[in-house]
């Protein structure tokens, strides 16, 4: 067992959209991420994803409408196979909650695409 200091794990890392493994549990990943701007449309098809902000503001955009905005401590979890964008219009710092073998950017392949996490530390 080992603990995760969450101010020691974001602190250990500066680069934006690309997510650091800090926990796994039950097959899930627990990951930290740094963001600002948008990502990419994309969906993940077989896993539900969970977002939680630890600071500043995140908007969830949906391809349907109804974008939902995240403030710090709140959480929204994304249904499996639904289109959506986080977008920061500052910086943030989010936690996410999703299979370990769950890709960044879905189903889509781009610049931002990180088939493995580094681990945090």
């Amino acid at each position: 067992m080992e603990k995760v200091n969450l101010d020691e794990a974001f602190g250990s890392f500066d680069e934006q959209w690309a997510p650091r493994l800090a926990a796994e549990l039950n097959g899930q990943a627990v990951k930290l991420a740094k963001v600002e701007g948008e990502f990419v449309w994309h969906h993940h098809e077989e896993a539900d994803e969970l977002f939680l902000v630890r600071s500043g503001e995140v908007r969830i955009e949906f391809e349907e409408g109804d974008d939902v905005l995240l403030r710090e401590g709140e959480l929204l979890v994304v249904p499996r196979g639904v289109e959506h964008r986080p977008v920061a219009e500052e910086a943030a710092e989010i936690l996410l909650f999703e299979p370990s073998e769950t890709r960044n950017t879905g189903n889509v392949e781009s610049e931002r695409t990180r088939t493995d996490a580094d681990r945090v530390g």
